[in-house]
């Protein structure tokens, strides 16, 4: 064998291992969020838990239960996965699409097609079926969202996905408010973004619109010095001089007493119920829910360490902010949020154990892990042919004639 060869066998032999162990893993959290083995250390769901202690994104620990569940009504794939002749990836999109009666042959595609084969077959199935479905349209509500990131450069990325005639209504928005001030030379996508600013000012200043606290919707920002500390958008990005400037302009200013570290010592007076003054401080102290595991920063409430009704006073160094889910477990659910002498914020679950504030990562060689994978799977017969797919080189599916047979036997 040539040292291409070779490498190449031993790279297709481990990644039957490592499908066979993804399987396995699998099996573990479906198991484990089953019997909501994540509650007892307080996360929110098994998702959270998965990216405390593993590692894995929210969205690829949801990913993966949802793979899981549905493995159990397909014992076919199941058990190919468990012997490493499906990929992870194969499986995910066989459990988009797949049912007892199309299992057979979601099976072989996968095994004779590569993985985007798979998967474009699957996208022309799921398609076709939302448009034989009755209940399409109100799918369609339900899955509207809109998300939110901030880009590379500090700028904020906005998504979203909408039911024909909600995405309807926000165009027309759009339209209208371009018309007010004309595209001029920047072009008509420049001339979009400024719209929803505009819609979006236009709504708060409505105040029809002002139930809620005005607090929660302000944009805080917070000013450094000229020598050590940038300017910033709260749970944001840095900003330059210049744009903090302009929105200096016009704008209500509170000052905060920052410690060297940027960490704000005192503000606002002493109330049960914390001003928005000293909201803000301990939103800049903390950015979000306090618990550990939780990423939630957006709903969040001031929690007094110790209770207001026991002596505790609203100060900054006696407030924490959790989230709904955690408060409610602090306050009714047998948790508890405590302070050393140091000043350290730490929580205790309902056997009085401290919580780890960061997960023990578990180490292993990967002669360790090697050595574990072939004791594991010894007995499968893996081999470098596996998990590679059984089809020569340019054969192609016949996409309309597979969507076809799914179909009918969907029928």
């Amino acid at each position: 064998m040539s040292d291409a060869d070779r490498l190449g066998d031993e790279i297709t032999e481990l990644y039957t291992y490592i499908s066979a162990a993804t399987r396995q893993f699998l099996v573990l959290i479906r198991d484990f969020d089953q019997h909501e083995c994540w509650a007892e250390a307080g996360f929110v769901s098994c998702a959270h838990w998965l990216n405390f202690h593993c590692g894995l994104g929210l969205n690829a620990a949801r990913e993966h239960l949802r793979v899981a569940k549905a493995l159990e009504l397909l014992p076919k794939v199941d058990a190919a996965f468990a012997e490493g002749r499906l990929s992870y990836s194969k499986v995910r999109a066989i459990t988009r699409a797949a049912s007892p009666e199309n299992e057979d042959l979601l099976l072989m595609t996968a095994q004779h097609g590569t993985a985007s084969q798979l998967e474009r077959l699957v996208a022309q199935y799921r398609r076709a079926r939302r448009f034989e479905d009755r209940d399409f349209a109100f799918d369609q509500y339900r899955a509207r969202e809109v998300d939110w990131r901030y880009d590379e450069d500090g700028g904020v990325v906005i998504r979203a996905k909408l039911p024909p005639d909600m995405g309807e209504v926000v165009l027309k928005a759009l339209d209208k408010a371009i018309d007010v001030v004309g595209v001029g030379d920047e072009g008509i996508a420049a001339k979009r973004a400024d719209a929803i600013a505009d819609i979006a000012e236009t709504y708060l200043s409505n105040s029809d619109c002002s139930a809620s606290t005005a607090d929660r919707y302000q944009v805080v920002m917070h000013l450094g010095d000229s020598h050590a500390r940038h300017n910033r958008i709260e749970n944001g990005p840095d900003v330059s001089a210049e744009t903090s400037e302009r929105l200096s302009c016009d704008c209500s200013k509170v000052e905060i007493e920052e410690c060297e570290h940027g960490g704000p010592l005192s503000v606002g007076r002493k109330t049960r119920v914390i001003p928005p003054a000293l909201h803000r401080a301990l939103r800049a102290r903390d950015g979000g829910c306090r618990f550990p595991g939780c990423t939630n920063h957006r709903f969040v409430d001031g929690h007094h360490i110790r209770h207001w009704s026991k002596g505790g006073e609203t100060r900054l160094d006696n407030l924490v902010l959790l989230c709904r889910h955690h408060h409610r477990l602090v306050h009714e659910g047998g948790f508890d949020c405590r302070k050393t002498k140091d000043g350290e914020i730490y929580f205790v679950d309902r056997q009085n154990s401290r919580l780890p504030d960061k997960p023990t990562p578990k180490e292993a060689t990967l002669a360790e892990s090697l050595a574990w994978m072939y004791r594991s799977f010894e007995s499968r017969g893996v081999s470098a042919e596996t998990c590679v797919t059984k089809q020569h080189a340019g054969e192609r599916i016949d996409y309309d004639h597979a969507l076809v047979v799914m179909m009918q036997r969907a029928s």
